[in-house]
Formats: structure tokens, C-alpha cells, sequence
């Protein structure tokens, strides 16, 4: 069983509990305006150019985005940070991209983690057919899901798809008992406002098994990412996102659930 990915993260500790080996998976069906990894977008690896600086000269690279990989060779990977799953209760989280644009090698990839008895998460936009969501629910302990815009037409304006198949793909998961933690990218006069942010709080609540909230505020780490691939960055240069106005929107929601965290 063959998949493309575009990285592994090792000692992560952002990406679930305990220390964590995250798994980045190429593809993804969103186009999210504010993406931070535009490597992760297409399916296929990509060629790009470089720009290195070395004692004032600059020279170019090529390279390239993505390597086409067996399930085989990530579980190498995942098995090297197993002493430290074992210490600090933590796993392999599947990233993205999204994890679901390749889902025979996803499962795969939980199948056998699990006969390994390594803790899994999957970090997902929620975009997916509902039996894939199935099929996934039994092999995975956590998962880290996406929430964006509640209005399905501002949702489809800034990612490129409704919100209809997440929101029910939330339901299903949830309907099944397992543990959830939301993230919600902050994102200035789009994700932030007023009406969204309760929009969303509505919806979350209405689902048991979410355990958690992590808020992300946009950040413009990505700007170079989206030179080196010539695609158009999102505000990108700006300053950092507002600390205090993350912090008002965290005691927002702490109104209602009981861990709400700033960056994950």
C-alpha cells in the first residue's frame, strides 16, 4: 500500500497528548484562503525551486514537495518515537493535507498502529464520505477536527466547499462516543467575527465528545511556502494575530467548555 506524504514530524507535542509523531498526508479538497501548507494541497509530489543564501550569495535548489512512500516505511518512522508514546502517552497523528484524500492508505496506516497498540489521531477538515468517517471511527482514539465558518455559504466562499458534509460527518462522529477536539483557525474578519465564533459555539454544542478546543491564530510562517510554489498568499507579511482579542475569544468559549487553548 503506497501513499504520498510531504512530511514527518517528530517529538510533536501540538497534535494530541504526550508526545507525537505527526504524519503530513499530500491532498487535501479544501483551498482554504488562509492554508498554511500549500505543499499540502495537491495529491501528486511537486518540483519547486529553493532560494538559499550562503555568505551573501544566493543560489537555487531544486526540489521537490511530496514522496510517494509505503505504509511500511511510515511505520518505521512511527515506531522509532515509540519509547516515548510509552512514557509520555502519546501516538501518531495523520495530518495534512487531509488525512481522508487517501483513505485506503489512512487505514492502512490505523490498521496498523492499532495491532501495535500505538494511540492514534487524526487531524481532519471533516471533509469526507460518510463511510470512510465508519470505517475510521473503530482504528482511531482521537480526533482532531476542524471547525471554520457555521454559515455554509461564507464557508464555501473562503474554502472552496460547503460545510454540509463536515457538519454531518461531526454528527457521526460524535453519535459514536469518541473523543473530539475542535480547532478553529482564527483568522481576522473572517473565522473571528462576532457571529461566527457563535455560530460556532452553537453547533459544538450540540455534539458530546468534545473534550477540548484549540483556537489557531493565523500566523504568516507560510508567506515564503507560497513564493517558492508561486501561489497567492493570504495576507501574508502582516503582523501576528491579536494576542488579547485570541484571549477574549478563549474566555468565550471557556464559557461553555471546559479546556479552551491558544495555538493547540
Amino acid at each position: 500500500m503506497k501513499g504520498v506524504i510531504f512530511d514527518i514530524k517528530h517529538f510533536s507535542v501540538h497534535d494530541g497528548p504526550g508526545i507525537r509523531t505527526t504524519v503530513f498526508f499530500k491532498g487535501c479538497p479544501l483551498r482554504c484562503i488562509w492554508c498554511h501548507n500549500p505543499e499540502g494541497q495537491l495529491l501528486e509530489p511537486e518540483n519547486f525551486t529553493r532560494v538559499n543564501m550562503l555568505e551573501g550569495t544566493e543560489f537555487k535548489v531544486d526540489s521537490q514537495a511530496g514522496n510517494i512512500v509505503t505504509a511500511g516505511d511510515v511505520m518505521q518512522e512511527i515506531e522509532k518515537d515509540r519509547v516515548f508514546y510509552e512514557e509520555s502517552g502519546g501516538g501518531v497523528t495523520f495530518s495534512g493535507g487531509e488525512p481522508f484524500a487517501r483513505p485506503v492508505f489512512l487505514f492502512s496506516l490505523l490498521e496498523k498502529c492499532n495491532e501495535a497498540g500505538i494511540h492514534t489521531a487524526i487531524d481532519t477538515c471533516g471533509y469526507a464520505g460518510a463511510g470512510e468517517i465508519k470505517t475510521a471511527i473503530p482504528l482511531t482514539n482521537l480526533f482532531l477536527f476542524d471547525l471554520k465558518l457555521a454559515n455554509k455559504d461564507e464557508h464555501e466562499k473562503y474554502t472552496g466547499v460547503s460545510n454540509k458534509r463536515i457538519l454531518e460527518n461531526l454528527k457521526i462522529i460524535s453519535s459514536e462516543g469518541k473523543e473530539i477536539f475542535i480547532r478553529i483557525p482564527l483568522v481576522e474578519d473572517i473565522t473571528d467575527t462576532e457571529k461566527n465564533l457563535t455560530g460556532l459555539r452553537e453547533i459544538m454544542l450540540e455534539h458530546p465528545g468534545i473534550t477540548r478546543i484549540d483556537l489557531l491564530p493565523r500566523h504568516n510562517i507560510a508567506v515564503s511556502k507560497y513564493k517558492r510554489f508561486g501561489k497567492k498568499v493570504y495576507r501574508g507579511g502582516e503582523k501576528p494575530y491579536n494576542r488579547e482579542k485570541s484571549e477574549r475569544i478563549r474566555d468565550f468559549f471557556l464559557e461553555k467548555f471546559p479546556v479552551v487553548t491558544i495555538g493547540g
